[in-house]
């Protein structure tokens, strides 16, 4: 279990994470970063999250392209994209109105520090900062909640990234993750989440989604996934590298409720349900005559066969032990056998 407060704990027996990711589809405008809060809260997510950008400290200056994200720089795109601490702050509080879970993905040691003193209760680390040791550490002295996403990275990196962090006495969950915007489903490997979950027996494992629609989200409940993260947007139309692929409203509002019913659905073992009683009284055959049988008459393919209903006492699968006995009574046509009536 992964405890991120008194009323949230991610586990088996509750219902799945959600992360609606806001990330940087507002593109900048704090007005659509409320927006987006909103539509989150509406679709019942568990939380939302944001990421906390401070150019200079992520990156150095440079004309790199997110490969085929966008034509437009790295550095451009991320610095148009930044949320003023005050702004930060006013979403945080806002979220907390709103009765949803604010957190937040940094790239530097000062985002970090900014969400921290802000009072985040969880730190997401993206795919990228998985394998960045140093910034692993410094988010895991505050020994908040991390939820660590591992796209392009393999499982002894990934074992490297989760000893870290919990050498420094954090709680932890993993999300399987395929880096590439937006993935194809054959590139997902939901068997992932097995390998992970077989990994590390101890920690919560979901899925950070990048695919179109929400089919392989849900899938991933399927195959024992507890936290589902999903880019999320108003529109696809907005602005922004990450909202082409981003999934909208009633998308969002889909995925939650779904996700609920594959958790409900998921588990269990092949056995016969007393709530299905009523169906195999009605569905299952008996063992009945056809003809009717003397006493003392041998029990043929000619005088015996199984009908509905299941109510009877000797159901269809006994129907060759009988074939060969002998009646005890006189039976008339298509009554139900008893143990009784031969021997």
């Amino acid at each position: 279990m992964l405890k991120i407060n008194e009323k949230i704990q991610i586990s088996d027996k509750n219902e799945p994470f959600v992360i609606a990711e806001a990330g940087i589809n507002h593109d900048g405008d704090f007005d659509r970063a409320i927006e987006l809060v909103d539509v989150a809260f509406e679709s019942g997510a568990s939380a939302i999250k944001f990421q906390t950008h401070i150019t200079d400290m992520e990156m150095i200056p440079t004309d790199m392209k997110p490969g085929n994200i966008s034509e437009e720089s790295l550095w451009d795109i991320i610095d148009r994209c930044v949320l003023s601490s005050d702004q930060e702050k006013e979403l945080f509080n806002y979220c907390k109105e709103k009765g949803i879970l604010f957190f937040s993905t940094p790239f530097s040691r000062e985002g970090a520090d900014r969400l921290n003193e802000l009072g985040v209760e969880l730190f997401k680390i993206g795919s990228g900062e998985c394998n960045n040791i140093p910034l692993l550490k410094h988010v895991a002295q505050f020994k908040k909640p991390m939820i660590l996403s591992t796209g392009m990275n393999d499982i002894e990196s990934v074992k490297n990234s989760v000893d870290t962090i919990l050498n420094e006495g954090c709680e932890l969950a993993v999300l399987h993750c395929t880096s590439i915007y937006p993935a194809p489903p054959s590139t997902m490997r939901l068997g992932a989440i097995k390998h992970l979950k077989d990994t590390f027996t101890e920690l919560e494992i979901g899925l950070s989604d990048h695919s179109l629609g929400i089919s392989v989200a849900i899938g991933a409940v399927a195959m024992g996934a507890n936290i589902l993260e999903k880019h999320f947007t108003v529109s696809r139309q907005w602005p922004g590298p990450d909202n082409p692929f981003s999934i909208e409203p009633h998308e969002l509002t889909s995925l939650v409720n779904s996700s609920k019913e594959v958790w409900q659905a998921r588990g269990g073992k092949k056995d016969i349900l007393s709530d299905e009683q009523p169906v195999i009284d009605f569905a299952y055959a008996c063992v009945v005559t056809i003809s009717d049988v003397k006493q003392g008459e041998k029990f043929t393919m000619d005088n015996l066969w199984v009908k509905r209903p299941g109510t009877g006492s000797i159901l269809a699968k006994e129907f060759e032990k009988i074939l060969g006995k002998e009646a005890t009574e006189n039976i008339p046509q298509d009554t139900q056998l008893t143990k009784s009536m031969f021997k």
